[in-house]
């Protein structure tokens, strides 16, 4: 099944438009033009200077972001800025037009009808509004264009948020969604939703209600804000800014408008009562105190500390984040039944406060199904997507007894304890167990279980993001040891070889398990893919196990390691059937090693590639200085100094990527490797890459026997450098040190400028300078550091 005959008819984008250059519309043009999509961004024409300058500044600001819309930062010059005065025939070739301006109904009408007759005939709008009705904004375009007009919900910021909402009309032509489906999932690389077209549509519908219902039971409990972050963060599985401080993030006014829409456009809503900024949320804002975009809103920076607003005394305090002893070992409990159990009985306020935030939000989302979402399976892959929480709502609920739950929500109603008198819809008591099973997520509005989609894109995902309970087949296994399994899928012929350590570190087991399922597929299979199945690709090597051996003063077996390490890498590269890397997240050290000897890389496009040995006071000895010298020499046999000057800052600064992108620049991917932009397409990528590889005679490299290098003239060259930089107290002794030994590495030792040598000699001056260093008193304090704290230690 080739990739073009598995998606729908996928919408051929080759050119879009992004209407409004504010923080929204220039971010997603950026991610529309890191996914290859030329991309043009409009705003009104500028009252002095050039009048594309508005499109001109934003586009200028994206590199100043954090974290970067960009992948690449030289992506920015592929954006072509206009206006709406002399601009409106780049919209003649456009495919796609995603309108981002203000959430003003009247404004984004006029803008529709100042672009329409601009468009081709089979062009597609979509709005990224994020709450008003997509029906009502298509009741002002012409008739022959309402049916390619949808709403397409981006959520912020877009490169890095998973979650689209892909909200359809009463007239959306159903071709339209699921060609554009198959274009967010594939080429976006986006976790598509489709919602229902009702005010804040799903995620921020259910998710701003958390919030509200939390800021509701501050006050109810009396809690401090940093108290309440405390609890809703990462003790809950949701993301460290928690309630307030991601409100500060996404500023106090956007909050409070968010919050207005509901009031506005929900008034039957039974919660409609809750739906106001507290006075404090007012407070903030009146006196311009607007959260991260200000420097101060719940929190705010005072010298190097961060101190909190105490709305009783008015006034910023130090921030203790820390819940109370007895809430603390309630949440670390792992059972969920007993978890919530507990915090119900519990009569600490901080316990009372999560057991009253929980129901109320189960309560509400419950409440809703039938109206906002076909689907449970749709609401909780909208918070999690949307919102970064590790379940969702219903995930949660389900996992903590559901009729349990469901008969303590009764007895609160009843009791008049819960926010809302409001009945829990009958479905809910229905003796059920949950609201996801084999037979798929329970859709309230047809009162029946639905499996997922049966859209074509979604056989490119061959172990999609899993919802409580659902399980996958797991392949069969080939061969396994302690460190690593060997598995087939779909009988396909390619092995995947997935390592089974923390981290995906690398160990004894996991290089001796590599080597032999690398021989293994020699005799019984045609290509193998090394693939985790969970992030990251691997944390590189497993520095406990050697800093055990340096203690003990075996030297020897150190060095042993080294070689086996090396062989590992040689064993990748010269392997007769290719191996494919699949990396998504972090591979460094030799994580990053395993994947530079592969016949091909497949990275997601949020891969972190990096050799980041120099960190902990060693040089990459896995083969990746050898390689990198290889390479060089390849690209330049006269002269691979060059070369090798592109790459010797990216390892002796222990440089990683902060994108698959940045990676080939650094030259740790080749340009030939692949770029994935969904994570969950990755291992179905890298198997048709791997099986195209052999079925088209694929045969390893010769060994290089002959490699030039740059000689001692190049690492004199080098050396220079870096005593200007420990001149200005950039680098201490010891990183001057490890530099210089790296730089030997990659000009290959002590000999004449211009000679060859073979890659035995490469990997020999690899572990003697490895094996050297790791006997010194610095690098093993550096190491032993970094393993306590996981920062690097300068010395």
């Amino acid at each position: 099944m080739t990739a073009a005959s598995s998606t729908h008819p996928a919408l051929r984008i080759r050119k879009a438009a992004v209407l409004g250059a504010g923080v929204m519309g220039a971010q997603i043009a950026a991610h529309l033009t890191n996914a290859g999509v030329e991309t043009v961004l409009f705003d009104l024409p500028a009252k002095e200077g050039p009048k594309s300058g508005i499109a001109l500044k934003a586009i200028a600001n994206l590199a100043k972001l954090s974290p970067a819309p960009l992948a690449d930062k030289n992506l920015a010059a592929a954006i072509i800025p206009a206006n709406y005065d002399e601009d409106m025939a780049h919209l003649k070739d456009v495919d796609l037009v995603i309108e981002a301006i203000a959430e003003r109904m009247d404004w984004k009408l006029d803008l529709y009808k100042k672009i329409a007759p601009h468009l081709s005939k089979t062009a597609i709008l979509a709005s990224n509004t994020s709450g008003l009705s997509i029906n009502g904004l298509a009741e002002a375009l012409p008739e022959e264009m309402r049916h390619r007009f949808t709403g397409v919900h981006f959520f912020n910021p877009p490169r890095y948020m998973h979650l689209i909402e892909l909200i359809p009309t009463k007239l959306t032509d159903p071709a339209v969604i699921a060609g554009l489906e198959a274009f967010l999932v594939t080429t976006v690389g986006k976790g598509v939703v489709i919602a229902k077209d009702t005010p804040n549509f799903i995620g921020n519908r259910i998710g701003v209600f958390s919030m509200l219902s939390a800021m509701y039971h501050t006050d109810q409990f009396k809690l401090g804000f940093d108290t309440v972050d405390a609890l809703t963060g990462p003790a809950l599985g949701r993301p460290k800014s928690a309630t307030y401080r991601t409100a500060d993030v996404v500023g106090l006014d956007t909050m409070a408008h968010v919050i207005k829409t509901m009031a506005d456009t929900l008034p039957d809503d039974p919660w409609h009562q809750y739906f106001k900024a507290p006075a404090w949320l007012q407070g903030l804002i009146d006196q311009g105190a607007l959260g991260q975009k200000t420097g101060a809103g719940f929190y705010k920076k005072a010298g190097k500390d961060i101190v909190v607003l105490d709305p009783a005394a008015k006034e910023y305090r130090a921030s203790e984040q820390k819940p109370s002893d007895e809430v603390a070992a309630i949440l670390a409990i792992k059972d969920p039944a007993e978890k919530f159990g507990k915090l119900r009985a519990s009569s600490d306020p901080q316990a009372q406060f999560l057991w009253a935030s929980f129901r109320d939000l189960f309560h509400y989302t419950a409440f809703h199904l039938a109206d906002i979402a076909d689907t449970a399976r749709d609401v909780d892959f909208a918070i999690r997507w949307g919102y970064g929480w590790k379940l969702g709502p219903f995930e949660t609920w389900q996992a903590a007894g559901w009729q349990q739950i469901a008969g303590w929500i009764n007895e609160d109603i009843a009791a008049g304890k819960a926010m809302s008198k409001a009945p829990l819809p009958a479905w809910v008591t229905d003796g059920r167990k949950g609201v996801h099973g084999k037979d798929g997520s329970y859709s309230a509005s047809a009162n029946a279980d639905k499996p997922r989609s049966q859209h074509p894109v979604y056989k490119r995902q061959l172990f999609p993001d899993p919802l409580i309970g659902e399980k996958f087949d797991q392949g069969t296994t080939v061969w396994e040891n302690d460190g690593v399994r060997l598995w087939t899928l779909g009988g396909d012929g390619v092995g995947i070889l997935s390592f089974k350590t923390k981290m995906n570190t690398v160990n004894d087991f996991v290089l001796d398990g590599v080597q032999h399922a690398i021989k293994l597929a020699e005799e019984k299979l045609k290509a193998v893919v090394i693939w985790q199945t969970g992030e990251p690709f691997s944390a590189g090597a497993d520095l406990k196990g050697a800093l055990g051996l340096l203690k003990e003063g075996k030297i020897a077996d150190f060095e042993k390691m080294v070689e086996n390490f090396q062989r590992t890498s040689m064993a990748i590269k010269y392997s007769l059937v290719p191996v494919v890397s699949a990396v998504r997240g972090m591979a460094f050290g030799g994580g990053c090693e395993f994947q530079m000897h592969s016949a091909r890389t497949v990275a997601a496009l949020e891969s972190y590639i990096g050799l980041v040995e120099a960190g902990v006071g060693l040089l990459p000895a896995g083969g990746g200085l050898h390689e990198l010298a290889v390479r060089a020499a390849k690209v330049n046999p006269g002269d691979p100094f060059e070369e090798l000057k592109k790459v010797f800052e990216t390892v002796a600064m222990a440089k990683v990527s902060a994108s698959a992108f940045e990676a080939k620049q650094l030259g740790l991917l080749r340009d030939s490797d692949v770029v994935v932009f969904n994570a969950y397409e990755l291992l179905y990528v890298a198997k048709q890459v791997a099986s195209a590889l052999a079925e088209s005679g694929y045969r390893p490299p010769l060994p290089a026997r002959a490699i030039p290098v740059a000689g001692d003239v190049g690492t004199a060259t080098f050396k220079a450098s870096l005593a200007n930089l420990q001149a200005g107290y950039f680098a201490s002794e010891h990183d001057v040190d490890i530099a210089t030994r790296i730089a030997d590495t990659l000009c290959g030792g002590v000999i004449e400028r211009g000679s060859t040598v073979d890659e035995e000699w490469l990997l020999a001056l690899e572990r003697k300078h490895f094996v050297e260093l790791a006997q010194t008193e610095k690098t093993q304090a550096r190491i032993a550091h970094t393993m306590t704290t996981g920062k690097p230690l300068r010395n």
